[in-house]
């Protein structure tokens, strides 16, 4: 079996939830409790932190993941989605599982995989746990895919609990209200594991409050905090990660590190963990910057930032997926630019046509292009050098751009 071959099989056979959605959520944790004892239970034999939240958990984890590589430590990473190779999901101190890592697991264990029809997700999920543990990392830093109560990666005893925000994303699984919302992410609050909110919520910390003293877990809002550091990621929208990462390290007790080594982590986190997407400039002159924020309130943050560049004329590259509720999105998007509508090229992916006529009514007014990079190549035709473009929409978008 080649590199090829497994990966292909593993998107092929079994569901994937950001390719295909709905479809592929799962609503409970039966099948992931299955797969790690057939493992032998790897998630036992490492020490983690847990990372989640709508926006900024992706962003967080990796902020974690360099400082504690910058105090010398063995770090395991696991995000998701990847934007171009599957390896990106699973990391050690930066370097991505080996192909031949992925080809193993999915050879030793094809049958069991096929017979308990796991997901995606539950395989992956198992996949860095078992590579977490072959290798002995110090510790993981792990990060929910969706939700946290009945997500897969909830089945680890983390040493510390972190909550970057609650926001109105994946709604048709999670509830229709924040408080609702908040609930399912609160799920990966543990007994007498200390937990950090990154942001307090008026309409979410009760819920947060509630669950940890259930739990017996001692609670802290990042928010609340007036540490201040300086970080390599670019958005402004990082200011909130800095303080959710810093409050969860003040959090571990069996672990510790050194203000230079946080100093140095947060300036480093592109270079020690591999982190795209996240407000990057593609090119100078004429500026391009791609962005992965694709719900509301991770767009709000960007359209925020994006109004306080300078420039002759805006240019916007849009594409996203069928399942957002695209009318609460598309009016953060700003009037005067000229816009580029695609589809990414996903199985969820949005009609560009779709799209189009949506924007229109919200008088975002451009053309339709039938791939993402198509509509590349005519917005750097268009643009002049004073001019700024802006791509995004989409995970999808962004991953297809770089």
């Amino acid at each position: 079996m080649t590199y090829t071959e497994a990966t292909d099989w593993m998107f092929a056979q079994l569901p994937m939830y950001q390719r295909q959605g709905k479809t592929a959520f799962k609503k409970d944790l039966t099948n992931t409790i299955a797969l790690a004892e057939v493992l032998g239970n790897p998630e036992r034999k490492f020490k983690a932190i847990h990372v989640g939240g709508t926006n900024g958990k992706g962003s967080t984890s990796h902020m974690l993941a360099s400082i504690l590589q910058e105090e010398g430590y063995t770090v395991g990473l696991y995000t998701s989605p990847h934007l171009k190779r599957f390896t990106e999901r699973i990391k050690i101190n930066g370097e991505e599982i080996s192909e031949q890592a992925v080809i193993a697991f999915v050879q030793e264990y094809q049958a069991f995989l096929e017979q308990q029809k796991l997901s995606f997700f539950e395989m992956t999920v198992g996949m860095a746990f078992l590579e977490f543990a072959k290798q002995e990392v110090d510790i993981a830093i792990v990060e929910v895919g969706l939700g946290g109560r009945l997500d897969s990666t909830n089945i680890i005893l983390p040493e510390v609990s972190v909550i970057t925000n609650i926001g109105l994303d994946h709604t048709q699984f999670l509830g229709e209200t924040l408080a609702e919302i908040a609930y399912e992410k609160a799920g990966i609050i543990k007994p007498n594991v200390p937990v950090v909110i990154g942001e307090r919520q008026e309409e979410t910390a009760s819920v947060f409050i509630e669950k940890a003293k259930a739990c017996n877990a001692e609670i802290c809002f990042a928010s609340d905090s007036t540490v201040a550091f300086t970080t390599d990621l670019q958005g402004t929208y990082q200011a909130h990660n800095v303080k959710t990462a810093i409050a969860a390290l003040d959090c571990l007790q069996s672990v510790s590190v050194s203000e230079n080594s946080i100093v140095n982590g947060l300036l480093h986190v592109v270079k020690n963990t591999g982190l795209k997407g996240r407000w990057q400039i593609l090119q100078e002159s004429p500026k391009i910057i791609c962005d992965t924020a694709h719900n509301k309130e991770g767009l709000g943050h960007t359209m925020a930032q994006l109004k306080g560049e300078k420039y002759q004329h805006l240019h916007v590259l849009l594409g996203m997926v069928k399942d957002k509720k695209i009318e609460d999105i598309l009016p953060l998007f700003p009037k005067k630019a000229t816009y580029y509508f695609c589809k990414p090229a996903v199985p969820r992916g949005l009609c560009e046509i779709e799209l189009k006529e949506k924007a229109k009514k919200f008088h975002l007014l451009g053309d339709s292009y039938a791939s993402v990079a198509e509509a590349v190549n005519i917005l750097k035709l268009n643009m002049q050098e004073k001019d700024i473009a802006y791509i995004g929409g989409s995970t999808f978008v962004v991953a297809e751009v770089l």
